[in-house]
């Protein structure tokens, strides 16, 4: 019997899916599959087996070894894992063990950018069947069944920023190449255009080419593609995505970050999520989250008010509370590096405290929609493109569940969002992993050991970053001194 077999893993949905993906494996005209997880960064991390053997891996799983989530976003290993527990009180851990990825059948996709290619997203388990506490989209899928059983699904649509830039130099000297706890060193480029035309016509036309790359891309994947947008600054992007169910929605913003980055650097092209890439002039991105909450019994949207002068029904008045109650500690989950919180300026288009407010890019919280609106819904504008989608979406969950649960109260909406007296956000990285370490519902929701895990490993990110001498030192102290 089968791995999958033997522990039940699939659903009769996954099943199906399956027998279409081998069908597809045994018509020959695919000669690879790539065999991908998200790790606890968002990146994509697997093997990739030739067509015969993935046929067979795709119910007996393919083995992994457990370091891929020891590591740090410099690839660095930043726990003992060659002690009792592996550094993470897990037998199962100890000695880089190796785990079980088990693809979803559901998320097959045949590659568009890379020649007779297929593509699986898994989970990862134990030999025992057990899930791994670590792997956030089975994290997730816990989080929303959680939500299930309250009788509510999250609708969630995505607007996501980037820059892409043209590749001037690859520095790939072996001298450049780095180490774990060191990365290589990136690219040189140059910009696509000049910034501040902000939905100009022109501006879209030169850098047409990237738009279209990305336009098939996402459309050869069968990603629910919306808009693309010049946004402000130089070599700067958006695209608009459908709302849809909150896993596949956390699904397709791994494969388009991946997919986008993978088509751009084959073309000679460099894209970025991070949010603030220090290049003149550039400016932020940011990762906006459209959220509502759909009843299972009738399928409506349970953030619609009812009555005229609401902005929100009862429901979604409490779980915008909840969104505000926990806003410091779920910071950390959605602006998860130290880069982040350079975007958070007031005056800026970016939330610096956590307030809402009515259809106001100003604050963290916006609330769009009203009576008779069926697309009725709270876009939260803190994130970042970096983040991880499968935290973030557990972190919105876990805080608007308790506020529907004690049903908190938002308060009035902020029309003058930077002189609004409230909480403000965590301005560094640290300070939001005390705010996470700190906030029980979160604690409980995602589990004290996964906050500790996720927390150490931020925590070994900042340390390295506060070895580091920077410009700004140097430039600060080296002359007056």
């Amino acid at each position: 019997m089968s791995f999958v077999d033997r522990f039940g893993l699939w659903s009769e949905a996954q099943q199906q899916a399956a027998r279409d993906v081998i069908a597809a494996l045994e018509g020959g005209k695919l000669d690879v599959v790539r065999f991908s997880f998200p790790d606890q960064h968002g990146i994509l991390r697997g093997k990739t087996l030739v067509a015969q053997e993935a046929v067979r891996a795709l119910k007996s799983g393919v083995t992994i070894t457990t370091t891929m989530y020891a590591k740090d976003t410099s690839h660095r290993t930043v726990f003992p894992v060659f002690t009792s527990g592996g550094g993470f009180s897990r037998p199962e851990m100890q000695g880089a063990a190796d785990v079980l990825m088990v693809a979803d059948p559901t998320t097959f996709k045949v590659l568009p950018w890379a020649p007779n290619t297929g593509w699986l997203l898994c989970d990862t388990y134990f030999q025992s069947g057990v899930p791994v506490p670590f792997d956030t989209r089975q994290l997730f899928r816990k989080t929303l069944a959680s939500l299930n059983e309250a009788g509510y699904g999250l609708i969630t649509g995505l607007e996501v920023e980037c820059h892409v830039f043209k590749v001037a130099q690859h520095h790939m000297r072996p001298e450049d190449a780095g180490q774990p706890g060191q990365p290589g060193v990136p690219p040189d480029v140059e910009l696509m255009s000049h910034g501040y035309q902000y939905l100009t016509e022109l501006r879209y036309d030169a850098v047409d080419p990237v738009m279209e790359l990305v336009r098939k891309t996402a459309q050869q994947l069968d990603l629910p593609l919306r808009s693309l947008e010049v946004e402000f600054g130089p070599s700067q992007f958006e695209f608009t995505f459908a709302p849809g169910d909150a896993l596949k929605t956390a699904d397709d913003m791994i494969l388009f970050r991946n997919a986008v980055k993978q088509v751009c650097r084959r073309e000679g092209f460099h894209a970025t999520f991070m949010c603030r890439p220090r290049i003149p002039n550039v400016v932020s991105s940011g990762w906006h989250l459209h959220q509502s909450l759909r009843r299972l019994a009738d399928g409506s949207n349970a953030f619609v008010p009812t009555e005229a002068g609401q902005d929100l029904s009862p429901v979604g008045r409490h779980y915008l509370g909840g969104l505000l109650a926990h806003a410091c500690g779920a910071t950390a989950l959605s602006t998860p590096t130290l880069n982040g919180y350079k975007r958070y300026r007031p005056y800026s288009l970016a939330p610096d405290r956590a307030i809402w407010g009515r259809d106001n890019r100003g604050v963290m919280l916006r609330v769009l929609g009203g009576v008779g609106d069926s697309a009725t819904r709270i876009e939260n504008r803190v994130g970042e493109p970096a983040a991880n989608p499968y935290l973030y979406f557990a972190s919105q969950v876990l805080s608007g569940m308790d506020g529907i649960a004690r049903a908190i109260d938002p308060g009035p909406s902020a029309d003058a969002p930077y002189e609004t007296q409230a909480a403000s956000l965590p301005h560094t990285l640290t300070e939001a992993l005390g705010c996470l370490r700190d906030d029980p519902v979160l604690r409980e929701g995602l589990g004290t050991g996964f906050v500790d895990y996720f927390c150490h490993i931020k925590e070994a990110e900042i340390a390295r970053f506060n070895l580091e001498v920077s410009e700004w030192e140097q430039r600060e102290y080296f002359e007056l001194f």
